[in-house]
């Protein structure tokens, strides 16, 4: 499985801070790994990604730099990172489930203002892509380049977008962004239609086709709000990991790699949210709960609940993380902390 990092700051940051000097940056975990107990696969290998948000002067679409080489072993990515800042950033390293190695299944992906990257895998994906080719609309259709189950979940994003009112090739919402209530929602939908797909797999297909469960751990970005989902479709199952962090500055101790995350006061001023905590700070990083959405709106982190037929409504109810050790994964990292539980969770979480 991939990893992913978003950051969302009141003020722009050097790349390099996040992506290669931290301990365990997103380029360490290219090929150190700590969540990853798949053995036979150790690496987030088959290429990486990185997508940042430029000044309003160079138009509102992010930059976007892929590529096919393991980023640990990438001098662009190092010249790049030493030399570029922003306020808004996305960056991925990936393992293939479904896709091959090219330029064109490396994420983040793109369309007009809005980025988008994925960890995990649709369910009975042979079956699946064909249901979603045919569910979007034609310019969304054509729109996709690569081979993969993310890629195409992008697309039907659009798509929902697209049909609630909002297209994403207005101007007014390229360049004033759609809101985070509506990037929720048409999330929402997207993993909806997902699993409605995957249910409606043929039965005489069923025996062929590996686990319906899915992991959809997404996220997206207008420029100006983020959404994020740890996802799994199981009543009985953990998602893949995901934590977030929050507070005034994200601060560089003594040591190389030594990086923390400070909070003078009750605001924020940084938010990251990642597949595993850049830091082994243990008061730094809280455990996104799993089946629920994670907004970010102006440094402020809201969380909701996915409340669907596979939500538990009980908070003592516990989840089993063998699936997702199955795929190579674990649901909580070794001392992180799980502050939220589905029975507390809120509209407004961190502020």
């Amino acid at each position: 499985m991939c990893r992913f990092l978003v950051y969302k700051g009141k003020d722009e940051i050097l790349l390099s801070k996040l992506i290669l000097e931290p301990q365990h940056s997103i380029l360490t975990q290219s090929y150190d790994s700590r969540l990853r107990m798949d053995h036979r696969r150790p690496h987030n290998g088959d290429g990486f990604g990185i997508g940042y948000y430029t000044p309003p002067t160079l138009g509102p679409d992010p930059c976007l730099f892929t590529s096919t080489t393991p980023a640990w072993n990438c001098i662009n990515l190092s010249r790049l990172a030493s030399k570029t800042t922003s306020s808004l950033i996305f960056a991925h390293v990936r393992a293939t489930t479904e896709g091959s190695l090219s330029d064109s299944n490396c994420h983040p992906f793109s369309h007009g203002s809005l980025m988008f990257m994925h960890n995990g895998n649709i369910a009975c994906w042979r079956h699946v892509k064909r249901e979603i080719a045919l569910s979007v609309g034609q310019k969304w259709f054509v729109g996709v380049q690569g081979n993969t189950d993310s890629e195409w979940a992008f697309a039907l994003f659009l798509d929902c977008l697209e049909k609630a009112g909002f297209d994403p090739d207005s101007e007014e919402y390229t360049a004033n962004g759609f809101g985070h209530t509506v990037l929720r929602k048409a999330m929402l939908r997207t993993i909806k239609l997902i699993n409605r797909f995957v249910d409606a797999t043929p039965s005489e297909l069923r025996d062929e086709m590996m686990d319906k469960r899915s992991l959809l751990n997404f996220a997206v970005s207008d420029g100006h709000s983020v959404v994020c989902t740890r996802y799994v479709s199981s009543t009985t199952d953990e998602a893949a990991s995901l934590y977030f962090s929050s507070g005034t500055s994200w601060k560089q101790g003594e040591g190389p790699g030594q990086y923390k995350m400070e909070r003078r006061d009750k605001g924020a001023d940084i938010v990251l949210v990642a597949s595993e905590p850049l830091t082994f700070e243990r008061d730094n990083w809280v455990t996104v709960p799993t089946n629920s959405t994670i907004t970010i709106h102006k440094q402020t982190v809201m969380i909701h609940p996915i409340i669907d037929e596979y939500y538990n409504h009980s908070p003592s109810y516990t989840r089993s993380s063998g699936f997702a050790v199955s795929k190579g994964l674990v649901s909580n990292a070794p001392g992180a902390t799980q502050a939220i539980t589905p029975g507390n969770l809120g509209n407004a979480v961190a502020t």
